[in-house]
């Protein structure tokens, strides 16, 4: 009952995901990315556990193929989990276990990897990785978020989305982008309009933390 991307800009080397549900706080549970490192989406039967595990590693050298590997021989309980990676040149792998409820489907593009399951359509992650790719010389979070919009146009899942996350990570420990919209009747409208109202101010939280002398002063948030 999930559908996500995760996604990479060639240009900045920032990295992000986007997902939504049917459950609750997803935000809580599918998305990990890591600047430099890459990023990883575990749902369906939904494990967090295997987000950082992914992360260690791809920073321990492994491939996106390998990390895929790695987490699926490191389970007993693959045959549950859905899986994505995408390591830190942009290369993506996936992983569907047996017992991955259907309608299920993967998409790869260039710096793109779209998955789902309990899908209304196995192309709904072609619909996502297509608006992503169609969407380039946008910000990495404006690409993800239309590609989400663009897999719920597509049919999304089997019934209503309830949570959204749009995640972006850039050269910082710290997220660019976090924005998540936990419980709502609609969350990718109410995601956009976060959206809208975090993007003037994208990189004043940056400037604050690094450079706090000459950063904007506003209200403090």
């Amino acid at each position: 009952m999930t559908f996500s991307l995760l996604a990479r800009c060639a240009e900045t080397g920032a990295f992000g995901a986007a997902v939504t549900t049917s459950g609750i706080a997803v935000g809580a549970r599918v998305a990990f990315c890591a600047a430099d490192v890459g990023g990883v989406l575990t749902q369906h039967r939904t494990d967090p556990r295997l987000g950082p595990r992914g992360l260690e590693l791809l920073r321990s050298g492994c491939t996106a193929e390998e990390t895929v590997a790695a987490l699926v021989g490191s389970t007993p309980h693959h045959r549950f989990r859905q899986l994505a990676v995408m390591d830190a040149i942009g290369a993506t792998a996936h992983f569907d276990g047996g017992l991955v409820k259907a309608e299920r489907g993967a998409a790869h593009g260039r710096d793109v990897v779209a998955i789902g399951n309990i899908l209304s359509s196995s192309t709904v992650p072609d619909a996502m990785a297509a608006a992503f790719l169609a969407s380039e010389g946008e910000l990495l979070a404006e690409r993800l978020l239309r590609a989400l919009e663009a897999g719920e146009a597509a049919g999304g899942e089997h019934g209503a989305v309830r949570s959204a996350h749009l995640l972006v990570v850039e050269r910082e420990v710290f997220a660019l982008v976090d924005l998540r919209i936990d419980w709502a009747p609609a969350p990718l409208p109410a995601l956009r309009a976060l959206w809208e109202e975090y993007r003037p101010e994208l990189r004043d939280y940056v400037s604050r933390a690094l450079d706090p002398e000459n950063a904007i002063p506003q209200v403090p948030r």
